[in-house]
């Protein structure tokens, strides 16, 4: 999406961290627009035509004492505005400019580490070392370190690790950190942040009203008079995309929804019923179960599986496109975390953690152009517009479900079998944590079934069925996850029931795994 060069903005330039989009998290929090953009696509011609009021250089694993390592372009020091690097942002802008980093040298910190004041105080600090001890806690993830500073620059906090854990040339607005002040493990990093933002001259004009606003205008834009289908899956993401273009664009809009037979039970009747009636938009509801269940028998892989999914979502909006007169736009629900994870920092071949089914436009032949209004925003930014387009609040509040539906939660082979019996074990875990209150307190939550059949006794006879697993996790924009967790009775009690409700299940197992190492699915 194309925005007004007078939008205040901030650019991010990613060189490889894996906490890059945190920053970008907590600068959406203070009201600030900013985006995430590689190393190597800011050029002085990208910076010019981006025209932020302030740079950020995130950290990365490489290390700038070697010949080829990441470099910004010189004219990010050179056009006058604030710039704060954070660790391997702060290393490239001491090398830079005139000091010197040495490499490793006994002088590494990983995890928490404590930074006290040197005597000189500077307004990127205020509101740090206000508890009485004297230091604060930071998070450091650095081997090398600088070892002299540029000439203009002067230390004003230190570490037993990094002699200049915090430099500013206050003259040039030219500010550098060796630790994380993005991540939770930082607790008063979003303090350093908003002193910054301030600094550069940020109002906070970034507000949902503002961005719906905006996005209307956009689509409207970009879309003219054309005919626009929208992929629409019943999720949170897919549904505020679709009242956003309908509000923007009116009946030029016509939504499919595509029943693939995965998904959750009484979801099909439930998107139809609010679309057609609630909101009065056009709606085709395709039922492909036999085209999708049928190209996906006997497949077990799970990249084949999401493949095989978006291939034919494509498929299907193809030939529905051509009912609707001739759409010209495909509309998505992509998000911000989706176009992270599916692009690798350095702009080359992806080192994806997975396909993300929506990402990656679409081929040549279709024909159609993408509409993607919400893929410069996190999922509570979404849930936040949800509110703002008056959707209700039962509806934007529920979790998170994937694309690819229950072919996910279902290791191994897909039968239709496997579906029935893990659509009532689903709707029995909902309803548990539904009854004891705690379906906000949790980001997602779901049963997968295993592709294991396990022994079993029930009243004086042996069985041989499934086992499944639950998973609910926390998490704030699905980047990271822990476990939620559940008393013991909890589990108890809802392992009874499934056990007792469903069919086909006859042993119940609880994922305590957080993300990373896992991810919040199975597959």
């Amino acid at each position: 999406m194309q925005h007004d060069t007078d939008h205040q903005r901030l650019l991010i330039m990613d060189f490889g961290s894996q906490v890059t989009q945190l920053i970008a998290r907590r600068l959406r929090e203070l009201n600030v627009y900013c985006e995430i953009h590689p190393y190597q696509k800011v050029t002085p011609q990208f910076l010019s035509e981006f025209a932020p009021m302030a740079v950020i250089l995130s950290g990365g694993p490489a290390s700038v004492t070697d010949a080829n390592s990441p470099r910004p372009p010189k004219e990010v020091f050179e056009l006058g505005m604030p710039v704060l690097g954070i660790c391997y942002g702060q290393q490239v802008m001491m090398q830079m400019l005139g000091g010197q980093v040495e490499r490793h040298g006994g002088s590494a910190e990983f995890g928490r580490a404590h930074v006290t004041p040197t005597d000189q105080r500077i307004d990127l600090l205020t509101g740090w070392f206000l508890d009485g001890s004297g230091r604060e806690q930071v998070w450091m993830s650095h081997g090398d370190h600088v070892s002299a500073l540029a000439p203009g620059f002067a230390a004003y906090a230190t570490s037993p690790g990094a002699p200049f854990a915090v430099t500013a040339d206050l003259e040039r607005r030219f500010y550098a950190v060796q630790f994380h002040p993005e991540v939770h493990h930082t607790p008063n990093g979003r303090t350093l942040l908003e002193n910054f933002i301030r600094d550069a001259g940020f109002t906070g004009d970034w507000t949902m009203a503002a961005y719906r606003d905006e996005a209307i205008r956009l689509i409207r834009e970009q879309v003219g008079d054309a005919k626009v289908i929208c992929g629409l899956s019943g999720g949170v993401d897919s549904s505020v995309a679709a009242v956003l273009i309908h509000e923007a664009i009116g009946d030029q809009l016509t939504c499919v929804f595509v029943d693939h037979g995965l998904l959750r039970e009484g979801e099909a009747d439930e998107v139809v019923t609010m679309f057609r009636d609630h909101y009065n938009m056009p709606l085709i509801h395709a039922d492909e179960q036999e085209l999708f269940l049928g190209e996906l028998e006997g497949v077990s892989d799970p990249e084949t599986k999401r493949k095989t999914i978006g291939r034919l979502f494509i498929d299907v909006f193809q030939k529905h496109a051509a009912a609707v007169g001739g759409a010209k736009f495909l509309a998505q629900g992509t998000l911000y975390p989706d176009v992270i994870e599916s692009v690798s920092f350095s702009g080359g071949p992806s080192v994806t953690i997975k396909s993300h089914h929506n990402v990656g436009g679409l081929p040549e032949k279709m024909g159609l152009k993408l509409v993607e209004p919400l893929r410069e925003l996190f999922k509570d930014e979404v849930r936040a517009l949800g509110h703002e387009l008056g959707l209700p609040a039962s509806f934007i509040g529920r979790h998170p479900f994937p694309g690819p539906g229950l072919a996910i939660r279902c290791p191994g082979e897909i039968t239709r079998e496997k579906l029935d019996i893990l659509r009532k074990a689903d709707a029995v875990y909902i309803d548990q944590i539904r009854k004891h209150g705690l379906y906000d307190e949790i980001w997602q939550a779901f049963v997968a079934i295993l592709p294991v059949r396990t022994v079993g006794v029930m009243g004086d006879g042996r069985t041989y069925d499934f086992a499944c697993a639950l998973r609910a996790v926390t998490s704030v924009d699905g980047m990271t996850a822990d476990y939620y967790p559940f008393s013991h009775e909890f589990l108890g009690e809802t392992a009874t029931r499934i056990i007792n409700e469903v069919k086909g299940i006859n042993r119940v197992t609880y994922d305590i795994t957080s993300k990373p190492p896992g991810t919040i699915e199975w597959e």
